[in-house]
């Protein structure tokens, strides 16, 4: 990758979420760099308390924040946008505001759901947000609280991983007990996967890149089309899946999902670094690793 040996350099990396699905690939990717590093989950520091963010980070002084920590649950944040706003934009003021005090900058994690999936082409870094949800709304204004002439905002979207709870368990937990799946063919997106993202996010942190920036692996597909590879990758039928539209749920899910959700790197391409893999290659590993 172009910066790597930028890379290298010892930095000292605080990540929030340490114990979600992607904070336990990011714990592992800083580990393995040798950075120094600080962790923390939700039972020891409460993002939406401002004084102990404060003096958590002020006793950690790093260099660098990863700010993974969020609420994401997103059917529930529809009926909850006062705890979604607290958490995921407050919160994220805090981080920001107690990073600047140690001179720190901060990577913010942030989500696909801040667009409206209309567009008829994936979504560059500078197209205009227009969130059609609580949560997608909350992530934005989370976006908003960070410097982008020191800070990073990282979109993801459809995050996989062996930590947490994601797609790729549900359908392999469904395939083992029903005979046919049934996902909508309508809603389309890029896949991420959390040990294929988390090493580029800890090379990120030693670096002094700012801005917007998409970061998925490569390919794009429906929930149909996903279903259908997570059980190819099992060695199981895919024909045992069936498409529905979206409007055909029953019953409907309480927040809007974008139709289109593909997030084009086209930052990373215009900096010479390299894309992560096709998303069948880290599938093809996961699926292996839950299913051995």
């Amino acid at each position: 990758m172009v910066g790597a040996a930028e890379s290298q350099k010892v930095v000292k990396v605080l990540i929030t979420g340490g114990a979600g699905q992607l904070g336990s690939d990011l714990v592992l990717s800083a580990q393995n760099c040798g950075h120094e590093l600080f962790a923390t989950r939700h039972s020891d520091l409460d993002i939406t308390d401002k004084t102990q963010v404060a003096e958590m980070i002020r006793a950690a002084e790093p260099e660098a924040i990863i700010h993974a920590a969020a609420w994401t649950a997103v059917d529930e944040c529809e009926s909850n946008p006062q705890k979604a706003m607290a958490v995921n934009r407050d919160g994220t003021a805090n981080i920001v505001s107690a990073a600047r005090k140690v001179g720190a900058r901060v990577i913010y994690i942030s989500t696909d759901y801040v667009f409206d999936g209309t567009k008829p082409t994936p979504y560059i870094e500078s197209d205009s947000p227009n969130p059609q949800s609580v949560y997608g709304a909350s992530k934005l204004a989370g976006e908003q609280q960070l410097d982008l002439s020191q800070d990073m905002v990282v979109r993801i979207s459809w995050a996989c991983g062996e930590h947490g709870n994601n797609m790729v368990k549900t359908i392999l937990r469904l395939a083992a007990t029903s005979s046919t799946l049934t996902f909508v063919d309508d809603q389309i997106g890029s896949p991420t996967f959390t040990s294929d993202v988390a090493p580029l996010l800890i090379d990120l942190a030693a670096q002094s890149r700012t801005g917007i920036w998409h970061v998925t692996n490569q390919g794009s597909t429906s929930w149909f089309g996903f279903a259908q590879d997570v059980l190819r990758a099992a060695e199981l039928d895919p024909n045992r899946v069936r498409p529905i539209a979206t409007a055909d749920l029953r019953p409907q899910r309480p927040a809007k999902r974008p139709a289109n959700s593909v997030l084009d790197n086209a930052k990373m391409r215009r900096e010479n670094l390299k894309l992560l893999d096709d998303y069948h290659t880290p599938l093809q590993r996961l699926v292996d690793l839950l299913t051995s």
